[in-house]
């Protein structure tokens, strides 16, 4: 299965500067999963200590917010586009 990461700035340096990239995975939690083992390092500004998204990083697949759908669990079939956009703080 071919699946596209859109990478966010912040998370360029894991990826050498590339903002698109492709990982393999029957659901995001593969998806992620394999992310990390391409990237390593990446998957710990992605996920928590306990394996969950992190609190401030937004995932969506396909344009659909992954925690209104099966949050990891979330089917990634071939040809799905995975954004991650972590929330910025500031005033």
């Amino acid at each position: 299965m071919s699946i596209s990461v859109k990478v966010p700035t912040i998370l360029r340096t894991y990826t050498g500067g590339t903002a698109d990239v492709t990982v393999n995975g029957a659901t995001l939690a593969d998806a992620l999963t394999d992310l990390d083992v391409q990237y390593p390092g990446i998957g710990a500004r992605v996920l928590d200590d306990e394996g969950r998204l992190r609190r401030f990083v937004n995932v969506y697949v396909n344009d659909d917010d992954v925690r209104f759908l099966e949050n990891l669990q979330t089917p990634t079939p071939d040809g799905t586009s995975i954004s991650i956009i972590p929330a910025v703080a500031g005033g």
